[in-house]
């Protein structure tokens, strides 16, 4: 518990500095591993990824492991991402509450897939005839806890990969989540830190053309890959408690990445009977969006077990849509 206050609050420093001189754009790609930054479920994308204090379903276990302890009984599910350039995310995670305790166990998979890319070449840019692709995942396990009503943490621990063309690079990583309700006002606070990793250097070797000189060179010396670490401070707030039919749900994120300059979100949650969803949100801060992000849900009960499926939407100005669909179910 000590060394999650630590590098918690060690994380809460550094975004704290950073807070006012928003500098941190000179970072920006001094980091490997992104597939790890690219959001995963349909909810969070659709309000803006501002849901490290709100995010009691599967995603917990990307987003804040504390999460994952406030979930009743078994929980499973999977999420698609079209991502440009038919690029596809997919994540698949379970979450079971152990009887009797206040302790849950998950595991969860993400992985991103380019598909077959042409190889080209200064002196074939139209293709070689070969082709390659990217292969990334992460694997994780995750133990959480609620040590009373209203706090909560959680440990994450991953295994991630990055492949392509013959060379590979893999490495541990850890995220780590703290939880607090505020009583029964309906405001709650989340932080997390996630991807904290050991650096890695590529392995393999790579055979490229260089111009006046031999015709082929044969690079294995690579400089080490970090992993994109990230602190994030987010708070929500149930706007509507008193109404048996509707909800309402603000959340507000700050991020900070080791990698980039700092970044707020900002979402909105309508549910009905706790069965149809509409969300929206933004991502305050990123040159390429213009446009809110939105989403919708449904949640079905059945037979003892409910089904959810959730759909979200958003766009950046010059690369374009991404769709995001997902399903999950609770026992």
């Amino acid at each position: 518990m000590g060394l999650i206050a630590v590098s918690i609050l060690s994380g809460g420093q550094n975004a704290h500095a950073q807070l006012l001189p928003s500098l941190g754009g000179e970072r920006a790609g001094t980091s490997g591993f992104h597939f790890l930054k690219i959001p995963v479920d349909a909810r969070a994308a659709a309000l803006g990824e501002s849901v490290v204090a709100s995010a009691f379903d599967i995603s917990a276990l990307y987003w804040n492991p504390a999460l994952a302890s406030h979930l009743p009984g078994i929980q499973a599910g999977f999420h698609h991402t079209a991502y440009f350039v038919d690029v596809n995310l997919d994540f698949a995670g379970v979450n079971y509450h152990l009887p009797g305790t206040n302790v849950s166990i998950g595991a969860s998979l993400q992985t991103l897939n380019s598909g077959q890319m042409k190889v080209t070449t200064e002196f074939e840019p139209f293709g070689t005839g070969e082709s390659f692709r990217f292969l990334d995942l992460a694997a994780g396990l995750t133990l959480s806890q609620q040590l009373t009503d209203l706090f909560s943490y959680g440990v994450t621990t991953k295994y991630i990969r990055e492949s392509v063309v013959g060379l590979s690079t893999s490495t541990i990583a850890f995220d780590l989540g703290i939880y607090y309700a505020v009583g029964s006002t309906g405001a709650r606070m989340g932080v997390s830190v996630r991807n904290i990793g050991l650096d890695k250097a590529p392995e393999g070797q790579l055979e490229r053309t260089v111009i006046n000189s031999d015709p082929i060179r044969i690079e294995s010396d690579f400089e080490s890959l970090t992993a994109p670490t990230t602190f994030h401070l987010g708070f929500a707030y149930d706007l509507l408690k008193s109404s048996p039919n509707s909800s309402i749900t603000l959340s507000t994120q700050l991020n900070n990445p080791n990698d980039n300059a700092e970044n707020w979100n900002f979402g909105a949650e309508y549910g009905w009977k706790n069965m149809l969803f509409i969300r929206t949100g933004y991502r305050f801060g990123i040159e390429e969006v213009t446009v809110p992000s939105f989403g919708t849900g449904l949640r079905v009960p059945l037979s003892g077990a409910a089904f959810k499926f959730d759909y979200g939407f958003n766009r950046l100005e010059r690369l374009g849509s991404v769709h995001r669909m997902g399903m999950s179910v609770e026992f």
